[in-house]
């Protein structure tokens, strides 16, 4: 069962306000969002918030004081304790406990903010917060920063600007640590032995929907907190449409299975895979072409994401293979530079071909930096994902030939999650199984 440790959370408050060097950070919590009625979704934490301060309640908010002494700069404001509320919803742990087990410096009702925040803010050069994301809390911030403007021009103190969080914490969040490292491990190990599951029942199910019960009841039992993401279970020409959730067909013999699952840890780090498989337990001729083609773009990009790579070449390797890949059996045609560079492979293969993973699934972290890619540094985490979808609903480019009946229908994805290392890449998901000679029964 994992334990919250407070010294992990504290070193990222430190790192985190010596880079506000000076400046006011507020970060608040997320907000319960209703479902129906007067239901809830389940709670979802922001994933700043969490990283800072390891507090797992809603509408609560985070000052980080870089320009107050040590022992003032971490500031809680959370929901008091009260026995009826906690009665219908739960357990809180109100001011003491945010002081205790959280090792805020002070904590205060949340009812308190407004009258408050101003004097907290008071001294700091900037005021750091994300506008247009936290609407009950904005109104309040933007009346604190300009009241500061005015002091600003009157008395040459106060906060002359408003900074957005993410260019302090996006870096931090990007290079995981090696407890960050762990943490993902076993999201991802949680994830490969859900696929693997999959994997050795799919002979014995006759709907989508039982492998997402199958995949997600896994999850749960291995104490996640639930899928990092709505599952993805396509089954034939549904595995053609990206993002498909409705997970309610018929499994055909004759169709692969696309499987777009991992799940969430209690504390958030993520796992993220994809396999296709044979529902029959074989390949046709046709399906095995492609996969072979998936499969060999997957494999050249992962070993591609060394320390000093970048994301584009990663993409780029395994566009290439895909490319002259479906040039071959004459799904394309012309020069491989110029079916690229005028994107005519955008109907067959229509997204990049993976993205950083951590606390969020589809993770914080730029991809460049103006005209510069950023390069890739041990401790990132990424995704490989490329894949190949038949289908008529994107027409075929002019000067490209149309499609076959034989292909229509296929749509393979290979995903995997990959710690960037000096020489060799870590693939973290390897033990979901992706060979041929693995999915073939």
């Amino acid at each position: 069962m994992f334990k919250l440790n407070n010294e992990i959370f504290e070193k990222r408050r430190e790192i985190f306000l010596n880079k506000l060097d000076g400046k006011a950070a507020i970060i608040p919590a997320a907000s319960l969002v209703k479902h129906h009625a007067d239901c809830e979704y389940p709670f979802r934490q922001d994933s700043n918030f969490w990283y800072l301060t390891g507090f797992d309640e809603p509408d609560a908010i985070a000052l980080f004081l870089s320009h107050k002494p040590k022992g003032e700069r971490f500031i809680l404001f959370v929901s008091p304790k009260d026995v009826i509320s906690e009665v219908w919803h739960g357990f809180r742990w109100g001011i003491e406990g945010a002081e205790k087990e959280f090792k805020a410096d002070k904590a205060h009702s949340i009812n308190d903010i407004k009258d408050l925040l101003p004097v907290y803010i008071e001294g700091s050069d900037e005021i750091v917060f994300s506008i247009g994301k936290y609407p009950r809390i904005e109104k309040a911030v933007l009346e604190i920063f300009t009241q500061q403007l005015e002091n600003r021009s009157r008395l040459g103190i106060g906060a002359n600007s408003i900074q957005s969080p993410e260019i302090y914490l996006n870096h931090m969040r990007l290079i995981k640590s090696e407890f960050e490292i762990n943490r993902m491990r076993e999201a991802i190990q949680i994830s490969a032995e859900a696929h693997e599951l999959v994997r050795k029942s799919i002979s014995v199910k006759n709907n989508e929907r039982q492998i997402q019960g199958l995949i997600e009841g896994f999850f749960l039992e291995k104490g996640a907190r639930g899928p990092a993401y709505n599952s993805i279970i396509a089954s034939g020409d549904n595995a053609c449409i990206l993002h498909y959730t409705s997970n309610n067909s018929p499994l055909s013999k004759k169709d692969l299975l696309l499987v777009d699952a991992g799940c969430s840890l209690t504390d958030y780090y993520n796992g993220d895979i994809t396999r296709t498989i044979p529902i029959g337990g074989k390949f046709s001729k046709e399906q095995k072409i492609i996969y072979e083609i998936v499969l060999d773009a997957q494999k050249n990009a992962i070993n591609s994401a060394v320390t000093g790579s970048n994301s584009t070449t990663v993409h780029n390797v395994a566009l290439k293979i895909l490319v002259e890949g479906l040039k071959e059996i004459g799904l394309l045609r012309g020069s491989t530079d110029e079916i690229i560079d005028n994107g005519l492979y955008k109907h067959l293969y229509m997204h990049r071909t993976g993205h950083w993973l951590g606390l969020d699934v589809h993770d914080v972290g730029a991809y460049r930096m103006g005209d510069y890619e950023v390069q890739l540094q041990n401790g990132m985490i990424l995704t490989v994902e490329p894949g190949i979808y038949i289908s008529d609903r994107i027409p075929v480019p002019d000067g490209q030939p149309s499609i076959d009946e034989k292909w229509k229908g296929i749509g393979i994805r290979i995903e995997d999650d990959i710690l960037v290392k000096d020489k060799e890449p870590e693939n973290l998901s390897i033990a979901a199984l992706k060979e041929i000679a693995d999915l073939e029964f």
